[in-house]
This record gives C-alpha cells, structure tokens and sequence, in this order.
C-alpha cells in the first residue's frame, strides 16, 4: 500500500489538472473535425482514448521531469517531499514506471489511424526534454505549450487523416493559452528558481506579469476567433466567446497576485474550466 501511495504521488494522480490541461486540446481538436451527423459512437470512443492517453503520458511525464530535476525538487520548499528528490523512489524503478506507463499509452495509440500514430511519436522528443529547458532558457512555458498542446492536431487528424489551417491556428492559440497559465503557476516558485538558477517567464516578465498575460490571452482569442471564422462557424461561438473572455481577462489576470503562491494555484486550476467552456462553444456549434 505504501507503494501504491507513493506511485500516485509521483504521477500527480491526485491532482487532475495536470492530464487535464493536456486533454482539453485533444477534445478541441477532435471536435472540430468529427462529423456530428454521423453516429456519436466513434466521437465517445475516440474521446476516451485521448483521455487515457493523457492520463498516462503526463504521469510518465511527471516521472521524467521528477529524475532530471530530482537535485533541483530537492532545494525548492514546495518539491522538496516528493518521491523521487526525497528518496522514496530509486530512479531506477522511477524508470521502470514510466516506461511501463509509455507501453500502456501506446497500447492507446495504435487505436488511431496510421498517420496520427507517426504525429503523436514524433511528439515524443518535445515531451521529454521540455524539463531541461528551464536550465538554458527563460521560455520553457513556451516549449510547454508546443508539447502539452500537440494532442489538439492529434485530435484532428484522428478523423481526418491531414492537417490543414484550421488545427493550426487552434493549435497556436492553445500555445498562447498554455504560455499564460503555467506562467501564473510559475510564480509559486519564483523565489527558489531564481536562487537555484533556474529560468521561465515569470522570471523574466516577473515586473510586467499581467502585461504579459494580457498579451498572451489576446492572441489566443484571436487565433480562436479567426478559426472559428475558417470553419465558418455559426455567430453563436462568438457570441460564446464571451464566456471565456471574460474569464480569462476579468478572473485570472485581475484576480490572480503573482506575491501570493495559493492564489496563483487556484488562477492556474482555473483553467480546467477555460477547457470545458471551449469545449463545450465548439460542441455546441458543431450540432448548430
């Protein structure tokens, strides 16, 4: 049992909001190319098998991002307890989770068509090298938000077989979005990075935070807007649009105090319901 325990501590299985930040792409992309006239089946099919492969590639992930920043964890107050930087976990069978863990993933993967399978491995590169960045760059949000993204093409190319404009500017959006919100969830950290020597954004914009933010969020709706203009949406998905507008720009950046750590956790959380909300405007859209 203690085994167990300290598995799902190390895969972050108790805090959701990590596998779904890298699911809601997935659902936006599968939306916007499935054919709701058709039967529903493969759409709840395929659904649930974005949703296994988030669940167990950002837990490996987490393995991965624990092993090469385990001397790091080990100097930050809020990582100092985990598994692998404490000594709970060897890496060695640390390494054997996540490699059992990306088995099972691909188990998932070979379910999609041949074309997506060659997309989704060559992603693979980008997902387990984004921990080194924050050592040589102060955008590793940035190379967060090309990975953690990825699924919204894969979503669309599951149903369609090809990639055109339209997860492209979806797709960069989400890279906008993804840079705003680990940029808030960076500030919990700002004080050890910046002693230990690690870089991000909030480091680098830490005197201009909601600036920054303001900038990000305003070209995500942009790209979102223009998109829903390419898939020649119905007025309504701009009408609800608003929706997340107001959350983005009325919520998080006003609300959010980058000083205070546990209002940039509860900021960053929020953006599970940023996920659904978009979902929920394409959905709604699609069956016009």
């Amino acid at each position: 049992m203690n085994q167990i325990k300290l598995f799902i501590e190390l895969t972050r299985l108790k805090k959701p909001i990590g596998y779904m930040l890298l699911f809601w792409p997935c659902a936006w992309g599968l939306t916007l190319a499935y054919d709701f006239s058709s039967s529903w089946n493969d759409y709840y099919f395929y659904l649930i098998l974005f949703f296994l492969g988030s669940v167990l590639m950002r837990s490996a992930g987490c393995i991965v991002n624990d092993i090469l920043d385990r001397k790091f964890d080990a100097e930050v107050f809020r990582t100092k307890d985990r598994p692998i930087a404490s000594g709970k976990i060897s890496v060695k069978l640390a390494i054997v989770y996540s490699i059992i863990l990306c088995l099972l993933a691909f188990l998932v993967l070979i379910n999609f068509n041949v074309f997506t399978i060659i997309l989704a491995l060559g992603s693979m590169p980008l997902a387990f090298t984004y921990p080194l960045m924050k050592r040589f760059t102060y955008w590793p949000q940035l190379f967060l938000g090309i990975t953690f993204n990825y699924g919204l093409i894969l979503g669309w190319t599951a149903i369609n077989a090809e990639i055109n404009i339209i997860p492209i500017l979806f797709y960069f959006g989400a890279i906008f979005w993804t840079l705003g919100y680990d940029t808030i969830y960076g500030f919990q950290d700002i004080k050890d990075d910046e002693i230990i020597g690690l870089k991000s954004t909030s480091i680098k914009f830490k005197g201009s935070a909601k600036k920054f933010l303001f900038l990000c969020y305003s070209i995500l709706i942009v790209l979102f807007f223009i998109g829903g203009i390419f898939m020649e949406f119905h007025y309504v998905y701009y009408f609800l649009l608003l929706i997340p507008i107001i959350h983005l720009f009325f919520y998080q950046i006003k609300v959010f105090n980058l000083k205070d750590p546990m209002s940039c956790l509860k900021t960053f959380k929020s953006n599970n319901l940023f996920g659904l909300i978009i979902l929920i405007n394409i959905l709604i859209v699609q069956n016009f």
